[in-house]
């Protein structure tokens, strides 16, 4: 499935023209961002996933740096710690999830429960199974009852492009802090990922993902500000008027 999805822009796209648009975009998103933590009748949470290197934090910066750091949370998932194993899978992400009025972005998410811990073998496909459940009725529950809009990103990136922007680590002094030798040994298990992500974005699809194309930055960032924009809008929402 993946691999039938191009990584890059289609050529009828500018990159000076889209570069424009996004920040036509972007303004439109303070204004809409402002208007959502006054209300304070809605919440976003926003789900990014991809590869090493597919630009996560670069996306994050690209789109949302100029929004009021009041109404924005980020929220990395990284290895669970000794507190976090001695619950369910969900309980640490379910604490980070939005307040109304806010929109938090998850850099990495619950989806790593059901990727590389059978990349690892840290689970089994019966344990994914259960937990693929679980996850539709986390966010089922999110969106449901407590008026949290999903938007669920897959950055999708290139081997080729992962491993030119890997290698570039070594060599740019700007980016060598980001360097880590087991992202060559992840990016080596490049195919049980991609089966396992296709499986993610099939099984968890009660609320929809965005598969990105992420060879290029400009592009991705203009796609994902586009949707969020979009979905802002379709909010309608209101400032609330004086109280006596």
């Amino acid at each position: 499935m993946l691999n039938k999805v191009s990584t890059r822009a289609p050529k009828t796209f500018d990159k000076k023209e889209t570069k424009e648009k996004l920040q036509q975009i972007l303004e439109e998103i303070t204004s809409l961002q402002n208007l959502l933590y006054a209300e304070g009748k809605h919440s976003l949470l926003i789900v990014i996933q991809g590869m090493d290197a597919s630009g996560k934090d670069g996306l994050i910066k690209d789109v949302f740096a100029s929004i009021n750091p009041m109404g924005i949370q980020v929220h990395s998932f990284k290895a669970p710690t000794e507190e976090e194993l001695k619950h369910d899978f969900l309980w640490r992400i379910h604490k980070c999830t939005p307040e109304k009025g806010m929109i938090t972005l998850f850099n990495r998410s619950h989806y790593e429960d059901i990727l590389i811990t059978r990349v690892h073998g840290w689970a089994d496909d019966n344990i994914a199974s259960e937990r693929i459940k679980a996850i539709n009725e986390f966010e089922g529950l999110l969106q449901k009852h407590n008026n949290t809009h999903i938007l669920k990103f897959y950055l999708h990136i290139s081997h080729e492009e992962q491993k030119e922007r890997l290698n570039e680590r070594m060599v740019n002094l700007e980016k060598m802090w980001k360097y880590n030798k087991n992202d060559f040994l992840e990016s080596g298990k490049w195919d049980l990922y991609m089966k396992y992500y296709e499986e993610a974005i099939e099984k968890c699809n009660d609320i929809p993902w965005h598969i990105i194309p992420s060879d290029q930055n400009w592009y991705k960032s203009y796609l994902v500000a586009e949707l969020v924009r979009d979905t802002l809008k379709a909010l309608n929402m209101q400032y609330p008027p004086i109280k006596n």
